[in-house]
């Protein structure tokens, strides 16, 4: 019952409570841009959609925890999912500087990934962490993407994103190297078909 009301907690502060960082804010010491209204409008989107895919990765991570076999696995799960929850910080107050606000179907995502985690860890660690492995490469395209679409002058922006790109490299990177299993070309068009749901939504939800 104890890890129950905690696990709720943990969901509860990820989707509805401000985040925290125990880093610094990448773009701590960098000046805010003159952006017109439409390219607001535009960056607020694009981290809307980032801020997202960490809701997304937070009840990830807690799904593939719960039923992860080993303990080495677990404690990989924990420390990514620590270090999203910066992500999460530096993400809703650049929300809040461009005049955003975070996406209205957090909550949904939120229930649909934890689901995919359980399921992931129910099926075996190596495909455990080949699906954490996966989602962190597929996450880094979007998060390269995103720098080419952000304007130019949004150096807040870019700098939040491209710390974000890093973690995710190295995240992917742990996953492989604690004996991650290549997932099958299926699933792996599954979850694109999946996310491109997500991030069409969420940019503008």
């Amino acid at each position: 019952m104890d890890k129950l009301i905690t696990e709720f907690d943990r969901a509860l502060r990820t989707v509805f409570a401000p985040a925290a960082s125990v880093r610094p804010h990448p773009d701590a010491r960098l000046d805010e841009a003159e952006l017109d209204a439409g390219q607001k409008r535009h960056a607020a989107g694009l981290m809307r959609v980032n801020h997202c895919g960490e809701v997304c990765a937070q009840a990830l991570y807690q799904g593939q925890a719960l039923t992860a076999r080993d303990a080495r696995t677990r404690e990989s799960l924990r420390a990514a999912a620590h270090e999203e929850v910066e992500h999460l910080a530096w993400t809703e107050r650049r929300i809040g500087e461009l005049g955003g606000r975070k996406s209205v179907l957090n909550p949904l995502w939120y229930a649909g990934s934890l689901a995919l985690g359980v399921t992931a860890g129910l099926i075996g660690d190596r495909w455990n962490l080949g699906f954490l492995a996966e989602t962190e490469r597929q996450v880094g395209e979007h998060l390269e993407s995103h720098l080419g679409s952000l304007p130019a002058d949004d150096a807040k922006s870019r700098a939040i994103v491209t710390q974000m790109h890093a973690d995710e490299t190295a995240h992917a990177e742990t996953a492989v190297a604690l004996g991650a299993a290549e997932l099958p070309p299926p699933v792996k068009s599954a979850m694109r078909a999946m996310s491109k749901v997500m991030t069409t939504l969420s940019y503008r939800m």
